[in-house]
């Protein structure tokens, strides 16, 4: 498919679907699933420089909550290369300055779950994906979903525009007035490669006020992010936008260089390292109100001027082993 027109695919309340060996390259969203049963993406290759990939819905177009669930994606290609370039081989970028600033201001080619996010998102698998000049991966529940039950693994991903990963639980509330903020919980990530992200940014992890993300476990990830960001990066106010639009761009820079995480209740880091191709002032974690956390044999480049390598704040039960550097003024086993 060359220049879908509209969306490449777009499949809405479709039960047992198989795309198997499709090539997309289109200007807006390559495969739409939403509200959709039993769902086999295989082997499949998707470029979109100015919108998303491969993204799994529950909007309310049905009228109804019907939930996206029994779904694997495996085996593809996402990218965001010019419109076109992935058909023909040559993978050019898109020229300087053509995209505007906001929401568009990398290119996208992700793959995502939400934005729409009405219905719950339940049994998903996600495996064997190259991301290569797009986005990452996102997973957003903002509109009352119940995201739960997903593993992912086996990702590699090169000149990532901004977030490698964007987790984000939050009460924009799109859809009928009855919704109620939804959750994000059980999900497991492993085994992620990350070479190249853009240094405005990082890992990003985020639920609401008295709303936290539950149950996430991140193991055997590398991140080389690009770095080079100055030390007054590291002093920035994150705001939490509860009800905005749940792009990463709207946080604005981080304060972290590797990974930014905020209201997390239970989180497993295990087998995790950090590093930058350029010095990079910021620390390499930032944890803000995360309740319950374990990291294991994970490893940061320290960061440039003397920052710590950890900054928490409003952390309770937390556990370091085989890790390095320790968070400041803890030794191993300590529990803040």
């Amino acid at each position: 498919i060359l220049h879908g027109g509209h969306f490449a695919i777009l499949l809405t309340g479709v039960d047992n679907v198989t795309i198997d060996n499709v090539k997309i390259d289109t200007n807006r969203d390559g495969i739409d699933v939403d509200g959709c049963r039993n769902v086999r993406i295989s082997n499949t290759s998707v470029n979109s420089p100015v919108d998303d990939a491969i993204v799994l819905k529950t909007s309310y177009a049905l009228g109804e909550l019907r939930p996206t669930e029994n779904v694997t994606i495996t085996n593809s290609f996402v990218s965001g290369f010019r419109e076109g370039s992935l058909l023909d081989g040559t993978y050019r970028p898109l020229p300087a300055g053509s995209l505007s600033e906001g929401a568009t201001a990398t290119p996208v080619g992700r793959v995502k779950m939400g934005t729409e996010s009405n219905g719950d998102f339940r049994n998903i698998t996600i495996s064997n994906v190259v991301f290569d000049h797009c986005r990452g991966l996102a997973l957003e529940s903002v509109d009352g979903a119940h995201l739960e039950d997903v593993s992912i693994s086996d990702l590699t991903m090169r000149e990532v525009g901004d977030v490698p990963i964007f987790i984000r639980l939050g009460r924009r509330m799109r859809g009928p007035d009855s919704l109620q903020i939804g959750a994000i919980r059980r999900v497991s990530i492993s085994n992620v490669v990350v070479y190249d992200s853009a240094p405005r940014q990082a890992v990003l992890i985020a639920g609401i006020p008295g709303h936290p993300i539950e149950d996430l476990r991140l193991s055997g990830l590398r991140l080389e992010v690009a770095g080079g960001a100055p030390a007054e990066q590291a002093a920035v106010k994150v705001p939490e936008m509860e009800d905005g639009y749940p792009e990463p761009y709207y946080f604005g820079p981080l304060p972290a260089y590797g990974f930014f995480i905020r209201h997390v209740k239970g989180l497993r880091l295990s087998d995790v390292e950090v590093s930058y191709l350029e010095p990079d002032a910021r620390p390499a974690f930032v944890l803000e109100d995360v309740h319950d956390a374990d990291f294991h044999h994970v490893t940061a480049e320290p960061p440039a001027a003397g920052s710590p390598a950890y900054v928490l704040r409003a952390v309770t039960d937390f556990r370091t082993e085989d890790s390095r550097p320790l968070p400041a003024a803890m030794n191993s086993h300590q529990t803040r």
